[in-house]
């Protein structure tokens, strides 16, 4: 019997539900705040934690909720097992979807100061996301047993966050000097 494919997505979902276990809107509240290290709609979240249920890689039972009983997750031997072999495996380079760079690749269809302005509006979000790091360091105060890993994490974020305001600043230059 073949073993069930496990996407890199299943294991962000594994690593979410960590120790502690997690329900579904924990698994999209925390999804939202790290949205800059992975990217997927929001059913996704609540679709992949049922599937690796089924497969067995995850528990779920319900629990009482302020208005109606919620699912929670924890990982199973099989899940634990799973996340630390996978972790064990070579990490390749990250993925990145950035619609900017795109909009630069076409940008001879349409003119500078059209680009410009529609590349400078990426600068309110990513001063977000910085303010978003700073938040998130605060909460993992209270997870002691990832506090280690959270700030590197963050660390990265942070340094990614920094050098697009960096390639917004060239742009912007570069673009505006006309």
């Amino acid at each position: 019997m073949s073993r069930p494919r496990l996407t890199p997505f299943s294991y962000v979902v594994l690593a979410l539900v960590g120790r502690g276990g997690a329900g579904p809107h924990d698994i999209v509240r925390m999804m939202r705040e790290g949205s800059m290290f992975w990217t997927t709609s929001e059913s996704h979240f609540y679709a992949e934690p049922k599937r690796l249920a089924k497969l067995g890689f995850l528990t779920a039972r319900t629990e009482p909720g302020k208005t109606r009983a919620r699912t929670h997750y924890e990982l199973t031997d099989e899940g634990r097992s799973a996340l630390s072999s996978w972790i064990a495996e070579p990490t390749g380079p990250p993925r990145v979807q950035h619609e900017g760079i795109i909009r630069l690749l076409a940008a001879d269809f349409s003119d500078d100061a059209t680009v410009l302005e529609s590349l400078s509006a990426m600068r309110a979000e990513l001063e977000a996301g910085l303010a978003e790091i700073d938040a998130m360091e605060e909460r993992a105060k209270a997870i002691p047993h990832r506090a280690r890993y959270l700030r590197l994490v963050d660390d990265y974020g942070r340094r990614s966050l920094r050098a697009q305001l960096e390639w917004l600043d060239e742009v912007e230059r570069e673009l505006g000097s006309d």
